[in-house]
């Protein structure tokens, strides 16, 4: 145990890694959002935490988790779409849980920037598969 672990429900398994990242994959997004990772895994973390910050119009490419990850809005609106149901815009607070499997994207709205964070938990099955990019329409909401 160090100084940086957290004892959650009896048990220490989050290390602070106090670090802040430009995403990279410019070609996944229109811009890249910025991202500040508070918690990262490594031998004794089977989760990452991050605050991803989208300035406005900046969405993600659609993409698959091998895992839970959990959204939770911080400022502004998000919005988040799972494949085949309509454009969601979540407020300030809200929670989304994204089953592993679900072919998702998520972004800002196209007038103001957003802030979420962003929870990935078991990682220790992977992270994410990145797919195509999320359309103009789709985006809209008309596709």
């Amino acid at each position: 145990m160090s100084t940086n672990d957290i004892l959650i429900e009896g048990r220490y398994f989050c290390k602070i890694a106090s670090k802040t990242v430009k995403l990279k994959g410019l070609v996944r997004y229109p811009a890249a959002p910025a991202s500040k990772i508070p918690v990262t895994p490594d031998e004794h973390t089977n989760c990452a935490i991050s605050d991803v910050f989208f300035e406005l119009g900046v969405r993600n490419n659609w993409h698959i988790h091998s895992s839970n990850q959990i959204l939770i809005v911080k400022e502004r609106i998000c919005y988040y779409q799972e494949e085949g149901q309509p454009v969601r815009k979540l407020s300030v607070g809200e929670v989304i849980n994204i089953l592993p499997g679900i072919r998702h994207w998520h972004g800002a709205s196209p007038d103001d920037k957003m802030v979420h964070l962003a929870i990935n938990i078991n990682s220790e099955k992977g992270t994410v598969n990145w797919l195509e990019p999320v359309t103009d329409e789709q985006y809209a909401g008309k596709a």
